[in-house]
């Protein structure tokens, strides 16, 4: 971690990343809500190829630990920002499937009437939007908010990696750092912005610009959410106590394509990432529970699209 004089300590590695993660076991709970984040943008991207999703949508396939991990950390009267690839997000914090898939289909029952559609959702304390660097001027807004009507509440912004190389980013973090703000800042960093490889966009890392400005920092390249949320909590834990911000960066894999079909990595990086995919690991290691919570899953998905596909149009006017 880094601390208040921005001096680095060392990096959390729960694996070394290389082949298929050896993964600890899993709550039927916590293993059934990274499944249903799985079928659910798996089956996404089949209605895009059907004609049936209009606009864009950005999956996160090969992401789906770092929300669950971090969702029973968070407090119902925490504020939770996403970003473009946010399904994720929303459904570890909500298992919504049915509300966001209206949403994304423009069906009765959306979660916003079918307006906001993939990357601009807001229910009670959770809001996405698809603008780069948007969430943390806004999260560290709600965060003074919070240090002065509900002490030991918190701001989580989810970013990517790519989103560090938005201005308004360190204007957040500036002032996050001097008003010692509770924000907690959660960077999924898959090793590509879009189409650009992070080495290609970002000069120094993560950790050093949050150095910069005296903000702790924490690097985790596991996908064990059992030994990443016990890692997490004492960090989550401490942003709450002293309202002071923290930058956390996972090192993770995009498993899909940046949005639909848009993938520009050679057959040999997706094998590689293919190989790490948290899915592999797991299934090798629980296999009974694995499949059994798979297929639960896998039909639960199916369920929802076809009772939401047979759903109205949403019927929205303004107000």
């Amino acid at each position: 971690m880094i601390n208040n004089a921005g001096s680095r300590n060392t990096t959390a590695v729960l694996d070394d990343g290389a082949g298929p993660p050896s993964l600890s076991r899993l709550s039927d709970a916590d293993l059934s809500s990274m499944l249903l984040i799985r079928h659910f943008e798996k089956n996404l991207l089949k209605l895009f190829e059907q004609g049936f999703l209009h606009g864009t949508t950005h999956t996160c396939l090969g992401q789906e630990y770092v929300p669950v991990a971090l969702t029973s950390l968070l407090h119902d009267h925490d504020h939770v920002f996403s970003n473009h690839r946010g399904h994720g997000h929303y459904l570890a914090r909500y298992a919504d499937p049915e509300g966001l898939l209206a949403e994304l289909l423009g069906r009765a029952g959306a979660v916003c009437g079918g307006v906001g559609g993939s990357q601009h959702l807001l229910r009670e304390r959770f809001l996405s939007t698809g603008v780069q660097g948007q969430s943390l001027p806004v999260a560290a807004g709600v965060a003074l908010h919070l240090k002065r009507s509900t002490p030991g509440a918190l701001a989580c912004v989810y970013t990517g990696d790519g989103t560090w190389g938005e201005g308004a980013v360190y204007e957040a973090l500036n002032i996050a750092a001097l008003w010692e703000l509770p924000l907690l800042v959660v960077t999924e960093n898959n090793g590509i912005a879009q189409s650009t490889p992070t080495g290609q966009q970002m000069a120094g890392d993560i950790g050093g610009r949050a150095a910069a400005f005296g903000i702790a920092y924490e690097r985790f390249t596991g996908s064990d959410v059992t030994r990443l949320r016990a890692a997490l909590r004492p960090l989550v834990e401490q942003v709450r106590r002293a309202s002071r911000p923290l930058v956390v960066e996972f090192v993770t894999h995009r498993l899909g394509p940046h949005s639909k079909g848009d993938d520009s990595r050679s057959p040999a990086e997706l094998r590689a990432v293919r190989a790490a995919d948290w899915v592999v690991g797991y299934a090798a290691g629980h296999p009974e529970q694995f499949e059994r919570i798979d297929a639960e899953q896998s039909r639960r998905v199916e369920r929802v699209v076809a009772e939401v596909l047979a759903r109205p149009l949403t019927a929205w006017s303004p107000r």
